[in-house]
């Protein structure tokens, strides 16, 4: 059976998901994410690199001002908004696909919105600011549900889940109610399991292999596997080979986005995955005679 499709309503136009897999890509403008850290700090090469990631086949570019690598402290709303705003205002205007930031404070994501971002992807799942799905609301945005278990500060001493996908859909249930419940459309909510916010190693692959689990709440899925440590890889082509991996497997178990930093490699990555997922489709349902249409992109509202 082919992943379902939805038309996710964004701050600023919509986008088809479940005709091909989208893919987000990652850029960090912080000094310490686990990735990247650093390499983007500066306004002008986070600018540079936005520009690169849709050149190589961005369809979102999600841009993260705070680390949450397992750790990592929290900073304030002021040191976040230094880092983000010279990076949004440099890209408006600039690039054609939708802006999403990486964000659980209200009042950066009212600012980010303010400056062209279409898309708020809170990490922490609506538990950190109650106030981030009002200010959804608020701008008409769309909003990413992360999972994510404790604290980055709290994960390395966390016990394992007794069962790691009944925890996720539970409390992402939780959170989509508490989004609905402040006016936010159904259609502006896309769900992400949280690999590696607060799970065991194990935990994660378990969450990939029972992904149709969590696509039967009835919401897009984003996942995001990229050079994850539970990958357990330490060189810098392995941690692309176990990405490549990941991303295959989360895409034929229903994933719509896959967040991934490496945008020029996983581009045939996703291509071939999207491949098998239709060979599957094609296997598990009768034949019907197929009829061409379009690829339908991106809309941005006027």
């Amino acid at each position: 059976m082919m992943r379902k499709r939805f038309l996710w309503k964004l701050r600023r136009g919509e986008l088809p998901l479940g005709e091909r897999t989208l893919i987000m890509g990652v850029l960090n403008v912080t000094p310490d994410s686990f990735s990247d850290g650093g390499r983007y700090l500066d306004p002008d090469r986070a600018f540079a690199r936005a520009l690169q990631m849709e050149d190589e086949g961005a369809d979102i570019i999600d841009i993260g001002a705070e680390s949450t690598r397992p750790g990592s402290r929290r900073i304030s709303e002021q040191e976040e908004l230094q880092r983000l705003v010279p990076v949004l205002r440099r890209l408006a205007g600039k690039v054609a696909v939708p802006i999403s930031v990486d964000t659980y404070k209200a009042r950066v994501a009212a600012r980010a919105l303010e400056l062209g971002a279409s898309i708020i992807n809170d990490p922490s799942g609506l538990t950190f600011d109650p106030q981030l799905a009002k200010t959804a609301v608020r701008f008409d945005a769309a909003l990413v549900l992360n999972h994510m278990r404790g604290t980055p500060e709290t994960w390395m001493r966390l016990g394992p889940l007794p069962d790691a996908m009944a925890a996720v859909r539970r409390e992402l249930e939780a959170a989509v109610r508490k989004a609905l419940l402040v006016g936010l459309d159904k259609e502006r909510i896309v769900l992400d399991p949280g690999l590696g916010f607060g799970k065991r190693g194990e935990q994660n692959y378990d969450l990939l292999v029972r992904l149709p689990e969590l696509a039967e709440l009835g919401f897009p899925i984003l996942v995001g596997p990229s050079r994850k440590s539970f990958l357990a890889q330490a060189t810098e082509e392995g941690k692309l080979m176990g990405t490549a991996a990941a991303v295959t497997a989360a895409i034929l178990g229903g994933a719509h986005i896959v967040r991934v930093h490496d945008v020029r490699q996983m581009v045939p990555v996703v291509k071939a995955a999207d491949a098998l997922l239709e060979a599957r489709g094609r296997l598990r349902e009768p034949e019907q005679p197929r009829q061409w249409a379009p690829q339908r992109k991106f809309q941005r509202r006027a």
